[in-house]
């Protein structure tokens, strides 16, 4: 019964081995693209995409480093942004349409990272959803 296990465990260290791994595809950079900026009042999102929407770099207050209170910060936005920047100008990114939502503290920061991270602004559009008149409120808090 000893050898049986023995004789599974082989088989399966085996069959791992076999597993093939995909290498990523390469995503075409044009010179220009988009930025999408989601600031919400716990953290600012950040993706960079090409033309047709695939993306070429992504990164938020939290992948930066930062934690709890301090990813709501302007400075954690400038910090997020730099980074990403820094990425999608090695590959050859030049000029992006940036687009904000979110009513988070970030939104403006992220913008002057953009600019002082070397890439030029063609557009700014501000696409935080509105709701026009949405779905019932809740019922009033009783104190």
């Amino acid at each position: 019964m000893a050898d049986t296990k023995q004789g599974s465990k082989i088989e399966t260290r085996s069959s791992l081995a076999s597993v093939k791994k995909t290498k990523k595809s390469q995503v075409a950079v044009t010179g220009t693209g988009r930025a999408y900026i989601t600031s919400t009042f716990n953290n600012t999102l950040i993706t960079i995409t090409n033309d047709r929407g695939d993306p070429i770099g992504w990164g938020s207050a939290g992948s930066a480093g930062f934690k709890g209170t301090r990813k709501s910060t302007p400075f954690a936005a400038t910090s997020a942004m730099e980074a990403v920047v820094r990425k999608v100008v090695e590959k050859g990114l030049k000029t992006v349409e940036v687009y904000v939502k979110g009513p988070g503290a970030g939104r403006d920061s992220a913008l002057r990272a953009i600019k002082s991270g070397g890439l030029s602004i063609s557009l700014i559009a501000d696409i935080t959803p509105v709701p026009h008149n949405g779905p019932r409120a809740k019922k009033k808090r009783r104190i």
